[in-house]
């Protein structure tokens, strides 16, 4: 699981910080405070997310945390991070936005919240940068 912390923290700081559109410096104070954290103590990993503009998605557009079931999420998440990998292999015709794949498995119970936080960060960087996966 430790791996899959790894792979997911590079994977959230390349694609904010390697994304086409321009973006305005923030000093770490800032970004420490615009993290957003994606924890499962039970699975001992932790997410970090360092997007400024993804905490104040999750709280202005995203629906409730409680809006979606978990299976829901969790079939939407195999479908994206499939679609992810996918293009993180094969980065001449997709370009190095998806620097690394990601390590999600379908048959670990991550739980509501994380499956939720990253659903979500699917939808925005669909919304933000134009990414539909």
């Amino acid at each position: 699981m430790k791996h899959l912390l790894s792979i997911l923290v590079i994977i959230f700081l390349v694609v904010s910080c390697g994304t086409p559109k321009k973006m305005n410096k923030i000093s770490s104070q800032n970004n420490l405070e615009d993290a957003v954290v994606i924890e499962n103590d039970s699975l001992e990993y932790q997410i970090i997310i360092y997007d400024p503009g993804f905490n104040i998605y999750l709280k202005t557009i995203a629906r409730p945390e409680n809006y979606y079931t978990q299976s829901f999420l969790e079939n939407k998440n195999i479908f994206y991070v499939s679609q992810w990998n996918y293009r993180a292999q094969n980065p001449i015709q997709y370009g190095d936005f998806y620097a690394s794949i990601i390590d999600y498995d379908q048959h670990v119970d991550y739980g509501l919240e994380v499956n939720y936080k990253l659903y979500n960060y699917f939808q925005y960087i669909r919304r933000q940068y134009g990414i539909r996966l």
